[in-house]
């Protein structure tokens, strides 16, 4: 029992804050990919301004 309780230990503290370090990377992954949407919609209205887009 004494030796379960031991691995049960090492593991929890081997994988703590996996979490925190998957949602950190997940936010910035998202972060960019919004961040290029972003720029390419602004892209596409500064086209369609410059080109005499008629809107309507």
């Amino acid at each position: 029992m004494k030796k379960l309780l031991l691995v049960r230990e090492i593991y929890v503290e081997a994988f703590k804050d996996w979490t925190y370090r998957i949602l950190k990377k997940y936010f910035k992954a998202l972060t960019w990919f919004w961040l290029a949407l972003f720029a390419i919609t602004v892209y596409a209205f500064i086209y369609r301004l410059s080109t005499g887009f008629a809107f309507g």
